[in-house]
């Protein structure tokens, strides 16, 4: 797993053994992303998902340290298996709306490279414990 920083982007990513298809899946289906959207020191997850361009979601995540942090955005593109793009907005990110890309690329047979990429995060802390908190979900997705 490999990580990029620039000035208010990041980018993370990680080969995952599935097909693009079942992990493109995996980041539209509510009761999925409360299985494995959560960084390490985070209980559990809960969801709910209107998978379609302008829909929103809403994931809650149960943090030991912090208790409930709510995560909102809205599905920008939905490009079954290639690209998913939304908007993301937590405390994290000082509540201001930041924009998340999703690439699901072939890799090693069997294997998909997924890669993260996040802009307009706020400062270098929002960056920070974004790229930690993404590092980590794809662990838990893998």
């Amino acid at each position: 797993m490999t990580e990029q920083r620039d000035v208010s982007k990041i980018t993370v990513r990680r080969e995952i053994m599935a097909s693009a298809e079942e992990l493109f899946d995996a980041w539209l289906d509510a009761d999925g992303l409360a299985q494995w959207m959560r960084p390490l020191d985070c209980t559990h997850a809960t969801a709910k998902v209107t998978a379609t361009v302008g829909g929103p979601f809403e994931i809650v995540m149960h943090s030991r340290s912090q208790g409930p942090v709510l995560h909102r955005g809205v599905y920008k593109i939905i490009d079954r298996p290639r690209r998913l793009v939304f908007t993301w907005n937590s405390p994290s990110t000082h509540h201001i709306e930041t924009l998340v890309t999703v690439d699901f690329r072939s890799a090693k047979p069997g294997m998909t490279e997924v890669v993260i990429t996040q802009e307009r995060l706020p400062d270098a802390e929002a960056e920070q414990n974004h790229t930690q908190g993404w590092s980590d979900i794809l662990k838990v997705l893998s």
